[in-house]
């Protein structure tokens, strides 16, 4: 995997931690993690992780 470089969200609290990270790569996937566990990590297409944020933000996300 090429080297990512890893952005936190606007939303993440200050420096306690609490920070989610993004990134991108050449293969069109957008990484997730959360600081406190750099090592683990997600990804998803740009289209399906827009579409689990505009689940989440309208409350539409059914299980």
């Amino acid at each position: 995997m090429p080297r990512l470089t890893w952005q936190k969200s606007s939303f993440s609290g200050g420096g306690e931690g609490n920070c989610v990270e993004l990134a991108a790569s050449p293969s069109s996937r957008i990484h997730l993690r959360e600081s406190d566990h750099a090592g683990d990590m997600t990804s998803a297409a740009p289209r399906t992780l827009a579409y689990l944020l505009r689940a989440l933000k309208d409350g539409t996300l059914r299980p």
